[in-house]
């Protein structure tokens, strides 16, 4: 059986921009064609994108998902790589996690001190306002304040 790129996009929740996007970049094959010249899908193709669309909504990126995707092609080999990646890549997410913690305490901090007067008097703006404070550094760093 096969079907369209728009029953493509419906059944995987993708939508047809990133399912070409995906094809140019190599992550999804690139499915033949009629004799009109539109692409022709299988089920194949949809478990492979809800493979890809599910790796994303987990976060991550399309190298991991091309490693992921090239170590799920030899379904006989250990899992010790995909493991391996997964616990990296929920190490990142505790990264993430303490770094949106901090931003969130700070801006919260900064929301308790606001006298709610008027703005050339809010703290929020005199926060922002302060060049000194650098957001880019890691969590571990800046939770030291």
């Amino acid at each position: 059986m096969d079907f369209s790129i728009g029953e493509l996009a419906r059944r995987t929740r993708v939508k047809v921009p990133t399912i070409r996007y995906y094809e140019q970049i190599g992550l999804l094959p690139s499915p033949p064609r009629s004799e009109g010249q539109q692409r022709r899908y299988d089920a194949s193709h949809a478990a492979r994108l809800n493979f890809i669309r599910h790796a994303r909504e987990l976060g991550f990126e399309i190298g991991a998902i091309r490693e992921l995707l090239a170590m799920n092609a030899k379904p006989d080999q250990s899992c010790v790589g995909v493991d391996e990646m997964a616990r990296r890549h929920i190490a990142e997410i505790d990264r993430r996690i303490a770094h949106l913690t901090t931003l969130r305490a700070e801006l919260q901090r900064t929301v308790d001190e606001c006298g709610r007067g008027r703005v050339c008097e809010c703290r929020v703006i005199e926060t922002l306002a302060d060049s000194g404070h650098d957001h880019s550094r890691p969590a571990e760093l800046w939770s030291r304040r």
